[in-house]
């Protein structure tokens, strides 16, 4: 049984449609230990509850420098003793440490096709603000393992999705949750836990 910590900041829709698929069997062999967010607020927190699920905040703001805050996640995680770890909108840097620790056992959604739109400064809407400033046609959201840079992991799936003359940078973000993120992220689990993805020489295989 794949052990998984969830790492959030905001909503937590990425960890509800996971909490979904595990429900409806398309997650198999795999359960959530725990999801941990850096925002006090973040209704994450209270799916999570809601579910049975142990929620804990760990945020910067509680500790005296960023060095004393990583080692309170790395502890924290530690504690719960993951198989995999999912940033599922986590908007905090991990720390080094932590993806030396968990090498190849970290992942996290973004919302484009990297390489686009991805790295420094590229989170959340800004995301789609940049997408739609530079007349995109097709935008979507990529799966992937995270390593030392920022959004330069070996890439697991990605699935794209039409942008509309319309759009605005939320509804494409809905769009783009809805037909892309919240499908990609629960197969990646999946395939995880059921032993179909490897890494090797910075690519992942998968097994079908």
């Amino acid at each position: 049984m794949l052990k998984l910590v969830v790492c959030v900041s905001g909503g937590g829709t990425n960890l509800q449609a996971v909490m979904d698929a595990m429900e409806k069997g398309e997650i198999t062999n795999a359960k959530i230990t725990g999801v941990i967010s850096n925002n006090q607020n973040a209704f994450a927190l209270e799916r999570a509850r809601k579910a049975g699920i142990p929620a804990f905040c760990i945020s910067p703001k509680d500790y005296e420098d960023r060095g004393a805050f990583h080692k309170a996640l790395l502890g924290k995680v530690r504690e719960l003793v993951p198989d995999l770890i999912v940033l599922a909108g986590y908007l905090v840097t991990i720390p080094a440490e932590m993806i030396e620790a968990y090498k190849n056992r970290i992942i996290n959604i973004h919302p484009s096709l990297i390489p686009a739109f991805c790295g420094v400064g590229y989170y959340g809407l800004k995301v789609h603000e940049g997408a739609l400033a530079r007349g995109v046609r097709i935008s979507g959201a990529t799966v992937h393992f995270v390593d030392a840079g920022t959004d330069t992991g070996p890439i697991i799936f990605q699935k794209a999705v039409l942008v509309k003359p319309d759009d605005t940078p939320k509804t494409l973000q809905q769009r783009i949750m809805e037909e892309a993120e919240w499908k990609i992220l629960p197969q990646a689990i999946d395939y995880i836990a059921n032993g179909k993805i490897r890494v090797a020489d910075g690519k992942v295989i998968i097994k079908e």
